[in-house]
């Protein structure tokens, strides 16, 4: 778990699986991958392997140790619905959400078609949690758009979508049932560019549905010169938080424990 995320939309992260591959126009300059493949080889490195998709069981217990509040994007090294990942897996980490409820659980995937399959069977207390929040990532319209439906179909406490790389112009959008929108440019070497029309059209049907608007950056090769305000403005909204008491670390030592996680 990293406590001081440098992504604008939330403060720590936590990987209980590592590594991913391939599947729409998004992942074409996945930061992740780039980042993970300098390190394979490197002996002891929690990347040793690259981005070879890993379970990673240690870390499971990670948000039970941590006994201050964050907003938690979770795996942001992987995709917790990759097909490599087994159900019995992706509930163990559900327990730990559900049992670790003084956080908030940013959950991403552009696998939403098992995401909203699960949520409706063996995950549906999950969904269920107004403390974790279950999104889907939105780059066009072919790939990323039947997304937001699958994750409609779930019928989740806090549904959102990360509109990132944005890579063309979605036209409408129906964010029914849809509580937070992510907007943001592709960066790094051989970024795609953003078109302003685009984030303006989105902020806008964002406005007249009444979903909290967050624009992340405007990307490019230089992001931090590119920065992230739209018209003169930095938008930073957010879905509403829930807080929920944190227990002593005498409980959450037990807490360990009883979730069977090392």
């Amino acid at each position: 778990m990293s406590a001081n995320s440098k992504i604008e939309w939330t403060d720590a992260t936590w990987n209980p699986v590592r590594g991913c591959t391939k599947i729409s126009p998004g992942c074409k300059h996945c930061y992740a991958e780039t980042f993970a493949e300098r390190f394979r080889g490197t002996p002891g490195h929690p990347f040793e392997h690259g981005f070879d998709l890993r379970l990673v069981p240690e870390k499971l217990g990670d948000p039970v140790r941590w006994g201050t509040p964050r907003k938690i994007f979770v795996n942001s090294m992987s995709d917790l619905f990759h097909p490599e990942v087994p159900d019995s897996y992706v509930e163990q980490v559900c327990r730990v959400m559900l049992a670790a409820n003084w956080h908030t659980y940013q959950v991403l995937t552009k696998r939403g078609e098992r995401m909203s399959q699960l949520l409706q069977t063996k995950l549906k207390k999950a969904a269920s949690a107004s403390h974790i929040w279950w999104g889907v990532s939105v780059e066009n319209k072919s790939h990323g758009l039947p997304r937001i439906d699958q994750l409609r179909e779930a019928n989740t406490a806090v549904a959102f979508l990360s509109i990132e790389p944005l890579l063309e112009d979605l036209g409408a959008i129906n964010l029914e049932g849809i509580h937070w929108v992510i907007v943001g440019g592709e960066s790094g070497r051989g970024a795609r560019p953003i078109d302003a029309k685009w984030v303006r059209s989105i902020r806008a049907q964002c406005r007249t549905q009444r979903v909290p608007f967050f624009f992340k950056q405007w990307g490019g090769v230089r992001k931090s010169a590119a920065g992230r305000e739209l018209d003169g403005k930095t938008y930073d909204e957010f879905p509403v938080v829930v807080e929920n008491r944190v227990p002593p670390s005498e409980t959450r030592l037990k807490l360990l424990d009883s979730l069977t996680v090392v």
